[in-house]
């Protein structure tokens, strides 16, 4: 079955593997995916990852960080939504619990967390917070 929204998708696997206390978690391989993944590993709320190529697709396999028995993701949580995309400018883009945290945004420039928008003087589509 197709999925209407991917990303939401993506997160939810994530939660669900996290609340399983899985130490693996792989979803499907696309460029919005990898971006995400990308920036969960840099800032250190993920593990080592892999994109597995296959014909079609391909999968992202992920190794969730634990410490102390507890995940390192607290929570994280689809901001925008297709039926309500929520838009913010460069000053309005947030922080999340107090720098802890980190927001995905979607911009011209491509995506990237809100520190690095902030940097850059880009707002744009926040798509996820992550804590």
């Amino acid at each position: 079955m197709a999925s209407s929204d991917p990303l939401a998708d993506l997160l939810t696997k994530i939660r669900n593997a996290i609340r399983a206390n899985k130490r693996i978690v792989e979803y499907p391989n696309t460029k919005m995916a990898r971006e995400i993944t990308r920036m969960l590993h840099e800032n250190k709320f993920i593990g080592k990852y892999i994109i597995v190529e296959a014909e079609m697709q391909g999968m992202i396999k992920v190794l969730l960080k634990y410490f102390e028995g507890e995940s390192v993701i607290q929570g994280i949580t689809r901001v925008s939504k297709p039926s309500l995309r929520k838009y913010v400018k460069v000053d309005e883009i947030p922080r999340v619990k107090n720098g802890l945290g980190m927001a995905v945004l979607s911009t011209p420039r491509g995506i990237m967390t809100g520190l690095k928008a902030k940097k850059l003087g880009v707002g744009g589509e926040v798509l996820c917070i992550v804590w």
